[in-house]
């Protein structure tokens, strides 16, 4: 890259989603000094929006349409960032330079692949043709499943909801729907809630906690059908029971928007494959966010993280390469989810852990965190109303430190860094 073409008023970079990432990495772009043309493509004609209300505040209704917005419509101009919504990217040509879109040819100095995923639709017999059936990934899902709920409410009636997935997307949309009013049943092919992504006594207590609130959870059953009759649903599971629903949702997991890079032949392995600096296998392109696979300086592996921050870290990396800065990523990943009054956040990733310690507060039941080892190092940690015990865990990773598991374990009172953290020194 030409040290000067960031400062050149004719250079051009094209943003392909505008998704936080995308969004996020136009915006560092004019921060950092970028003085050209920055354009963003997305399918999608809804404004750009946030994603994580989508199955909690706003299906709720706690929050309306008008606060999902990531940046106020003046503020694109400003920026001198154009939108391009409901103009899908059809083609990357790499010699050119160029990419191809449903109206037209756009050229480019510089491409970032901010493409994101798509909910997964299973192969579940009868799935096409049934009523009431959605996902919720994008806005339109969630106000599409919003307004069927309000068809509901306005005959006063209680929807039966019925959930394949326990995820944290099940989780969460079964968490909003019982504040509604439906009922809810959630049926999940693994033996447990949440079995991939935490330990078994996290998922007793978020199954304890939504049989509580009167979500019915259903395990280790694999749905083979759904059959449809007089806009009600009958979801049959391969044993022969059947779960009768007025609306179903679907939250298995996701398909990730690589075939764009493929066909580009950029390299893509589990979502599209980037450098430190977020560069693809072609150095004019970049790639951020859920699509993007990095080799992590943590775990020391290929990661592709679907969280805010990945995506806003990834879009400042970018934004900072572009414009003459040296910078790598290299951040600890976190995520959260809100389930009825319970906020759990987590830092880290727990692949490969075989130890844990639990933290439960007795005169606290709703508060309990999760330390997840390999061997002595610690991997991640998942912490319910426990801010303390996920900062601590932050500052652990990011400064990879040691921690004394016995004391981890046996401290009482209000958790202390000075109690269980170690230098790599002090370790040795």
């Amino acid at each position: 890259m030409s040290e000067k073409l960031f400062e050149s008023e004719t250079s051009s970079c094209v943003i392909v989603g505008a998704s936080h990432a995308g969004i996020s990495v136009a915006f560092a772009l004019r921060q950092f000094g970028w003085k050209g043309n920055i354009d963003v493509f997305d399918a999608l004609s809804c404004f750009p929006h946030q994603k994580p209300p989508l199955s909690k505040d706003f299906l709720n209704g706690s929050i309306d349409e008008s606060m999902l917005k990531l940046r106020a419509p003046k503020a694109y101009e400003k920026a001198r960032v154009t939108l391009h919504l409901g103009e899908r990217v059809l083609g990357i040509n790499r010699t050119e330079k160029t990419v191809a879109t449903e109206n037209g040819k756009w050229e480019y100095n510089k491409l970032i692949l901010a493409t994101g995923a798509e909910a997964l639709i299973p192969p579940i017999k009868g799935i096409k043709e049934a009523t009431n059936l959605f996902t919720i990934r994008h806005l339109p899902d969630s106000e599409n499943l919003k307004s069927c709920l309000d068809d509901f409410g306005k005959n006063s009636k209680n929807p039966k909801v019925v959930i394949i997935g326990a995820g944290y997307i099940g989780l969460e949309a079964a968490a909003s729907l019982r504040k509604m009013g439906a009922e809810v049943t959630i049926i999940e092919r693994e033996s447990r809630v949440l079995q991939r992504v935490t330990a078994p006594i996290l998922s007793e207590y978020f199954t304890t906690l939504h049989e509580t609130n009167g979500v019915e959870i259903i395990t280790s059953k694999t749905v083979a059908s759904i059959a449809t009759k007089d806009g009600q649903q009958s979801v049959v599971c391969e044993d022969g029971t059947a779960y009768i629903a007025d609306i179903v949702i679907v939250g298995v997991g996701i398909k990730i928007n690589q075939s764009l890079a493929a066909d580009a032949g950029l390299r893509v392995d589990d979502g599209i494959y980037v450098n430190d600096q977020c560069q693809t296998s072609d150095e004019n392109i970049y790639a951020i966010g859920d699509c993007s696979n990095h080799l992590s300086a943590i775990y020391q592996r290929t990661v592709r993280l679907e969280s805010v921050q990945n995506a806003m870290d990834q879009a400042n990396v970018v934004a900072m390469h572009l414009t003459g800065k040296e910078v790598v990523y290299d951040k600890v990943p976190w995520f959260w989810s809100d389930q009825y009054d319970r906020k759990l956040q987590i830092v880290g990733l727990l692949n490969g852990y075989n130890d844990i310690v639990v933290r439960e507060d007795k005169n606290d039941t709703k508060s309990i965190s999760v330390w997840y080892f390999d061997g002595d190092d610690l991997l991640a940690v998942d912490a319910i109303n426990q801010p303390k015990s996920y900062s601590i865990g932050i500052r652990i990773l990011t400064q990879n430190l040691k921690v004394d598991k016995s004391a981890l374990a046996s401290v009482k009172e209000l958790l202390k860094p000075e109690n269980i953290v170690l230098t790599r020194e002090d370790a040795s």
